[in-house]
């Protein structure tokens, strides 16, 4: 059976200001293994139905530095929002695997990150008032890969993703899915080329027009058949994300009504 364990409230110190927000920390036990995220339930009514996003760290992250350089629980009153935590992963920089990831295809490390996400899935819905026609996930990284790796294993389950930085074999889903995508043009951790790829593999699941139009300056928007647009937002530096990119991807997730 699994085990949840409610711990005290952790408190943040934004890098942005010098407000302190307070967000719940809760842990999971998945198969014997306590999993952490930090989570922010809205006051107010619990039977109102709420959006969720979910928001995944890079390579060598864990649930504070997500709280702290997404920052959408303060973005999105209204919104339930979950920083989930990876554990020690093998990645491009990290061969040994000493530092905190997630699994890059369904099978990877006995699909303990799917198992993760399923139970975190599970307890919101015990919580509170979940709205399913508006359940969003994003990540940066090593976190984008987990968040294509998402759509594809739960299809249906998602309003709409956002990865940033990220591309690859994670990106396999076969159902269409309304998609932001933030790139980095001198991206050299996860190649730009690389990236562009990723996101012309999703148009074409999408049925997706060639020609885009501008959605806000540096992106481009694709409308698709299916109704399922494909949005690429693309920034003039590397591997960071930068500081405006949390409020482009609320606002791209607001607009998903």
């Amino acid at each position: 059976m699994i085990g949840i364990t409610l711990l005290i409230a952790t408190n943040l110190t934004s890098t942005h200001n010098s407000q302190v927000e307070l967000l719940e920390t809760v842990t999971l036990n998945i198969e014997g293994t306590e999993r952490r995220m930090l989570v922010r339930i809205p006051a107010g009514n619990s039977t109102n139905p709420k959006p969720v996003v979910f928001g995944f760290h890079g390579h060598g992250g864990n649930m504070r530095n997500a709280a702290r350089s997404f920052g959408f629980h303060k973005l999105w009153d209204e919104a339930v929002v979950i920083y989930m935590e990876g554990l020690p992963t093998i990645g491009i920089t990290d061969p040994e695997g000493k530092k905190n990831g997630w699994q890059k295809i369904e099978g990877d490390y006995d699909n303990r990150d799917l198992k993760f996400f399923d139970k975190a899935n599970s307890w919101i819905h015990s919580k509170t008032t979940v709205d399913d026609k508006r359940i969003f996930c994003t990540g940066h990284s090593n976190g984008g890969a987990f968040t294509y790796l998402l759509w594809s294993s739960h299809p249906g389950l998602f309003r709409a993703i956002a990865p940033s930085a990220a591309g690859g074999r994670a990106a396999y889903g076969k159902d269409p899915i309304t998609m932001l995508h933030v790139s980095g043009s001198e991206d050299k951790v996860v190649s730009f080329e690389l990236q562009k790829r990723t996101i012309e593999r999703v148009k074409r699941v999408n049925e997706c027009s060639t020609e885009g139009t501008e959605w806000i300056p540096g992106a481009t928007r694709w409308e698709s058949k299916t109704n399922h647009p494909v949005t690429h937002y693309v920034y003039p530096g590397s591997h960071s994300l930068p500081d405006n990119v949390p409020g482009i991807i609320v606002k791209f997730f607001k607009e998903q009504m």
